[in-house]
């Protein structure tokens, strides 16, 4: 939900959103009801009477002046009256346009509570109806059909020093699949947690959608659809695009982060590829869930014993998450435990849509080879885990129930405590609940899932699913970036990161079940791993600012904080 300057762009404003880093003073600022429209400035009854008389505002505000806190009472009693998480998602967006800093109180001071409508599991439905919820354009569309102006578009943003850019083509949203412009919800989403969880100031924040199309015939036949009507652009066309993208991004907005989102695996590989040597980039579905995935683990080892390197998984989906996550587990093997790299990624085993991935198969695409080991083919995903008796499988197949009761009690026929991640988003297409992995293990799992679950009460105990989000590692990401103005994003920087997440799980938390920082910490998790990761940015020598003395202050320093700004009136 991205500030939308656009509502009341008079010259000023836009000079105005330029600097935000610097208060304006009275006389700079919009008054009477264009102030109250606009969404960065606006306080709403909680203007003061010098403010009100300063800014004429009298009489457009009801007399009494209220705290933020007293107008998050009212905002929160007025969700609660919506009757659906969908309509909710909408209330919030409605609060955004009208008051960002209120917005941004109300998810800072509760985001386990809010996450969930903002972004996973909520975001997938807002996705799906987005025609149809469309308040305020939010963020940049850039259309196929505007190519070769792609540079001249992003000028057209009033922001000239955007930081982040999250952006999607929309083609494989959650595990929803095609759903063309709509898929913009994930943007605005990401780069609300980049706030909500991390502090990255909101006004340096970008979400774009890359329009090529859509095969969703569903939307193609929606007479409320927002993008164009016409089938995708793939091949040579497409990649030249994604090209004038990048690029344009590096000259309208120098120091930029590009975050990409939501990609099909025939486009994300290859673009990640290309582009992480070249310039700021990172891919959060391959990287980030990598990452998370690997901070449970670490979490998991310190309940089950062993070593990474002792372990095998099996991982339900073959694309550019399940890859992605395989590769950074076998990095993590080679720089924690000294194996050679092909050793290292004999721990890990894919299973697609044909069967386990093995050596003598002709059908798999060349960043799935590294993980083609030599064994018999196994038709069946049950089949593969009797026969291959993994200590952890994970889930990244968005196919629903995949994990099921004979797949789950074999794993606790090989394993004292079973390893099961089943992260596919959103909750509709989990590969099993996580009463299901309690159940069938006889309270025995060690259990993460990628959208939230209720604690489970079994035999007396009660257990508290962790739920493996990237929402752990992204913010985070963003924050270290942020900070010290990094110029590229190795997945060293990554591993660090599920490093000090795992730090941050207690020995309380472990003996509930929960192999992740509490949710209602996240804020505080992401700024302690985003200071690790800026120690190895600095490190690195990727940062292109002066280390500072004391990182910890550094990082503190550049935090957004929801609170109203106040003029000397």
């Amino acid at each position: 939900m991205q500030s939308d300057v656009f509502s009341t762009c008079s010259e000023p404003i836009s000079r105005l959103v330029e600097v935000m880093s610097k208060l304006p003073g009275v006389s700079d600022l919009p008054h009477g009801c264009e102030l109250l429209n606009h969404p960065l400035y606006n306080k709403g009854t909680a203007f003061t009477e010098k403010e009100r008389e300063a800014f004429g505002l009298v009489g457009l505000l009801p007399e009494r002046v209220e705290t933020i806190e007293e107008q998050a009472v009212r905002a929160e009693s007025q969700l609660r009256e919506k009757r659906s998480d969908l309509g909710r998602y909408v209330g919030l967006n409605a609060i955004f346009n009208q008051n960002e800093t209120l917005f941004f109180h109300l998810l800072m001071s509760d985001p386990a509570r809010y996450m969930p409508l903002v972004y996973t599991p909520t975001v997938g439905e807002a996705c799906q109806n987005f025609g149809h919820i469309l308040r305020r354009p939010e963020g940049l569309y850039l259309g196929i059909n505007r190519k070769g102006r792609i540079k001249e578009i992003l000028s057209n943003w009033p922001v000239k020093d955007i930081r982040f850019i999250v952006v999607t083509d929309g083609e494989r949203i959650l595990g929803l699949g095609d759903q063309g412009a709509g898929g913009m919800g994930i943007p605005i989403g990401k780069l609300n947690l980049y706030t909500a969880c991390a502090g990255v100031p909101p006004q340096l924040t970008l979400p774009i959608t890359l329009d090529v199309g859509t095969n969703n015939q569903g939307l193609l036949h929606d007479p409320q659809y927002i993008g164009l009507k016409q089938a995708r652009v793939s091949g040579d066309a497409y990649f030249e695009f994604v090209d004038e993208f990048v690029w344009a991004v590096q000259e309208v907005f120098p120091g930029c982060c590009i975050q990409f989102e939501d990609f099909a695996n025939t486009h994300a590989v290859p673009l990640l590829a290309k582009y992480r040597e070249q310039v700021c980039c990172y891919n959060d579905d391959i990287q980030g869930t990598a990452a998370v995935a690997l901070a449970g683990l670490f979490g998991c080892l310190r309940i089950t014993g062993g070593k990474l390197s002792e372990q095998k998984f099996l991982f339900a989906g073959a694309g550019s998450a399940g890859t992605g996550i395989a590769d950074l587990i076998s990095q993590a093997i080679v720089a924690h435990e000294g194996l050679p790299l092909e050793e290292a990624r004999k721990r890990c085993w894919l299973f697609d849509v044909n069967g386990l991935i093995t050596a003598d198969r002709d059908d798999i695409a060349d960043f799935q080879k590294p993980f083609a080991h030599a064994h018999a083919p196994k038709a069946s995903f049950a089949e593969a885990v009797h026969a291959l008796q993994p200590t952890g499988i994970i889930g990244v197949s968005t196919v629903p129930k995949l994990f099921n009761e004979e797949v789950i009690r074999a794993m606790a026929q090989y394993n004292e405590r079973p390893i099961i991640f089943p992260y596919s988003n959103p909750t509709s297409h989990s590969e099993c609940t996580a009463e299901e992995a309690y159940t069938w293990t006889e309270g025995r799992a060690v259990f993460a899932s990628g959208s939230p679950f209720a604690p489970v009460s079994l035999d007396g105990k009660v257990f508290v699913p962790g739920q493996g989000n990237n929402v752990y590692i992204f913010p985070a990401m963003g924050l270290a970036i942020y900070a010290t103005q990094a110029k590229r994003v190795p997945d060293e920087l990554f591993i660090r990161c599920a490093e000090a997440v795992a730090e941050q799980v207690t020995q309380a938390d472990l003996d509930t079940g929960l192999i992740y920082p509490p949710m209602k910490n996240i804020f505080t998790s992401s700024v302690k791993a985003a200071t690790k990761v800026a120690e190895l940015i600095f490190e690195k020598g990727l940062a292109q600012v002066e280390r500072p003395d004391d990182l910890d202050a550094f990082i503190q320093d550049k935090l957004f904080r929801p609170e109203y700004p106040s003029w000397d009136v």
